[in-house]
């Protein structure tokens, strides 16, 4: 038989052997890899050009109809998409494909930087190059002969090698081929002609399945994922909470007698990802639900539904419960390397704006006080542009404008495409933020939002930074708008291994405007401050417990009709909402989050009594 080491003998003494040795020393684990590699290639052929983490899978978050709330932010590091920067850049942005460069032939082994004569290989590798030409380096001059070789990169070798091979024969110059390699090559064929065939056996069917994936992909530039979402949501504690209600344009209180029942509900996300380059990507995505939180019930009216005590997935996904809607529809792609630029006619801002690792609704604090700032702007989504900067690897400036354009909306109330108002009338809000990074585990955002909403009547639809229903009765003028100005602070520290630190702060002045002038100034602030529990239990899990005041309204309460306790036999006094949340990955696809919330002074009102609000969301991913 021949022997193992007369092999290697052989591989060392002739260089065109050397692809053939590997060969040998890598077809006993060759089975088991290809089948590997086929499972690989069945998960990826419909994968866009460009990579995908798997936490892409996950879709971005959605908002209610309502206003009070700003949803779940998102990433930051749009200008870098290959960067994680944190918990929620691997969820939203495909970073470009990091193939190798193209291989370049070389005409002498001198010509690779880093190879020395040294080197084990040096004769053989120079015989190959020299002798056979069938030797290709990158195109900085390297041969990287220490790295792992890829199976098709192996292949592409040894094709080249044989082709050479076969070409110097065809052209009558086989004595350029000595015996002694032929033979050894003979030799190899024999001893290995069994594992050889299995090989190909294995290889023939890899390619034929790769062919069949190939024809059967979903799309060469698109990747679908979604997340779904089972919600199970009690209350307790609601009886005799009182709120503040409209009645024919006038304020009223009602008092609840009873608690909410449980409810059972769903949501669903699917979103496209597609991209024709590599580094942009076109953003289209559906989404359908039925949730009614029953914390809704105890609220009082005006713009404050989905707000305190709600679980942000138990929602419906737009205006009717049950029908598949457009979420977002936005295209983003780079301006040179440090500029990135997102259009489009439904842009989801939080995508963008007021980030946080430990907020991230799919993982993080899980309700829509708690996700992300309650005084953000009064645009969820909206049709315009963000422009994301970056400068250097510590600091992003971003800037946006958008128009309303919301899937919680009827048509006519999206002003973005009604002409009589357009992009520039109706709701829309400017956006700008500066992100600073001094670390990894440290990262602070300073936003200012500046939001304007043309308004008619007495008792216009708030924006979002007012929380509350404006009373504009008696005052002179016909209304015109109501402009707020917001500021925000937000952070989040990772300790050490296992504990960090997260909070936001925001204030809001918002003005009243008609035809006589201004009629006042209602200022508002939110205060949020949370410890988390990265992998607590187990890797991938998350536990947090969140402090926060949504929405305090420190002055002109007069100016409110409902949302600051102004209806007579009501004391005003600030709610503030207790939450912990604990998020179980029980696989990589499904996972398994508790949440309790409790609040205190619902309402704003003085004397009503602490309700606790129950949820568990069963997540699954795909």
């Amino acid at each position: 038989m021949f022997k193992i080491s007369t092999l290697w003998n052989i591989c060392l003494a002739l260089p065109v052997t050397v692809l053939a040795c590997l060969v040998a020393g890598n077809v006993a684990r060759a089975g088991s890899s290809l089948e590997d590699s086929s499972r690989s290639i069945g998960s990826t052929s419909s994968a866009i050009q460009a990579t995908v983490p798997a936490s892409t899978l996950a879709m971005t978050p959605t908002e209610s109809s309502r206003s009070t709330v700003a949803s779940q932010p998102l990433t930051t590091s749009a200008t870098d998409p290959g960067r994680v920067t944190n918990a929620i850049d691997s969820y939203y942005y495909m970073a470009p494909v990091d193939t190798d460069p193209a291989m370049l032939q070389v005409t002498s082994v001198t010509q690779l930087s880093d190879v020395m004569p040294t080197d084990w290989a040096y004769q053989s590798l120079q015989s190959l190059v020299e002798r056979y030409g069938c030797i290709v380096g990158y195109p900085d001059g390297t041969f990287r002969g220490n790295r792992p070789l890829s199976r098709y990169e192996f292949a592409a070798g040894l094709n080249a090698c044989m082709d050479k091979i076969s070409e110097l024969i065809a052209q009558g110059t086989a004595d350029l081929v000595s015996k002694s390699d032929l033979e050894a090559i003979r030799k190899l064929q024999e001893e290995f002609a069994a594992e050889l065939a299995t090989l190909k056996g294995r290889v023939d069917a890899l390619e034929a399945r790769t062919a069949t994936l190939e024809a059967q992909q979903f799309s060469t530039t698109t990747k679908l994922s979604g997340l779904a979402f089972f919600n199970v949501t009690g209350v307790s504690g609601g009886t005799n909470v009182r709120s503040e209600q409209l009645v024919s344009g006038a304020p009223a209180i009602f008092t609840a007698t009873e608690n909410p029942n449980v409810t059972f509900s769903n949501l669903a996300w699917l979103t496209l990802l597609t991209s024709f380059s590599g580094k942009d990507q076109l953003i289209t995505q559906l989404a359908v639900g039925n949730g009614f939180s029953p914390a809704n019930l105890l609220i009082s009216g005006g713009n404050f539904f989905n707000t305190w005590g709600v679980p942000f997935t138990d929602q419906t996904a737009g205006v009717d419960p049950g029908l598949f809607i457009l979420r977002e529809l936005s295209y983003a792609f780079p301006v040179g390397d440090s500029l990135r630029v997102v259009v489009g006619p439904r842009v989801n801002i939080y995508r963008y704006f007021d980030d946080n690792r430990y907020t991230f609704i799919l993982n993080g604090v899980g309700s829509f006080n708690g996700s992300g700032s309650t005084l953000f702007n009064g645009v969820d989504r909206g049709a315009g542009a963000v422009a994301i900067l970056k400068l250097g690897d510590a600091v992003e400036v971003k800037a946006g404008y958008f128009g309303q354009s919301t899937e919680f909306l009827p048509a006519f109330l999206n002003s973005a495409a009604d002409p009589a108002k357009g992009v520039f009338g109706g709701l829309n809000t400017a956006i700008a933020e500066l992100d600073f990074y001094p670390s990894k585990d440290l990262s602070l955002r300073f936003t200012y939002a500046r939001t304007n909403q043309t308004v008619s009547g007495l008792y216009p639809t708030a924006t979002e930074p007012v929380t509350g229903i404006f009373n504009f009765a008696g005052r002179p003028g016909t209304s015109t708008n109501v402009s707020s100005d917001t500021l925000l602070a937000n952070f989040d520290w990772k300790l050490f291994s296992g504990l960090g630190l997260f909070g936001r702060y925001g204030i809001a002045f918002s003005n009243l405007n008609t035809t006589a002038g201004n009629v006042g100034q209602i200022t508002t602030q939110s205060i949020q401050f949370g410890v988390a529990f990265p992998d607590l239990f187990k890797k991938g899990a998350l536990g947090t417990i969140s402090f926060l005041i949504p929405y305090d309204v420190t002055s002109g309460r007069n100016l409110l009709a409902a949302g600051a306790a102004s209806t007579p036999g009501l004391s005003y006094s600030t709610q503030y909402e207790l939450e912990a949340n604990y998020h179980f990955p029980v696989t990589d696809n499904i996972s398994l989050t508790p949440n309790l919330i409790v609040v205190f002074n619902p309402n704003n009102i003085s004397g009503n009594p602490t309700v606790f609000v129950y949820n568990l969301r069963t997540q699954f991913r795909f």
